[in-house]
């Protein structure tokens, strides 16, 4: 069994997309707009756009992370959990936590615990929260 994020950025997924690309290194393996399915979808879930990302999923690292542009209202919330990242060391974690809070908020500096030689917490330009930690041997 797998479980998978699916995230809906309300109409700024292919935004969300490229910055993942630029700044986590995010590879897209599929990408459909609502116009290239060979259904319309009902008008209650139909986006304005027919050029609005219907599914993507992106990977970043080992993991595949789903999204969307949803119904496209343009106010996505992000609530109630974080996406970890684990970071292979200090300085990767660093440009990680820093390229995430370009735009964003940061809710934890980033900097020693008694779990980790780094890790801190914050919310992307897009609301998405994540937590940059590098993992401390033995735990």
């Amino acid at each position: 069994m797998q479980v998978q994020a699916y995230l809906f950025f309300d109409g700024r997924c292919e935004e969300a997309i490229e910055f993942y690309k630029t700044n986590l290194g995010a590879k897209v393996e599929m990408l459909m707009r609502f116009k290239e399915a060979p259904e319309k979808p009902p008008a209650d879930c139909a986006p304005a756009s027919e050029n609005a990302i219907m599914h993507a999923t992106i990977r970043i690292g080992d993991t595949a992370v789903m999204a969307s542009d949803g119904m496209g209202k343009g106010k996505p919330e992000f609530k109630g959990f974080c996406l970890s990242l684990d970071a292979r060391n200090e300085a990767e974690a660093d440009r990680l936590f820093n390229a995430l809070a370009n735009g964003g908020q940061v809710q934890m500096p980033l900097g020693k615990t008694f779990f980790s030689p780094r890790f801190g917490m914050v919310a992307d330009k897009f609301g998405v929260g994540w937590m940059v930690i590098v993992p401390q041997p033995g735990m």
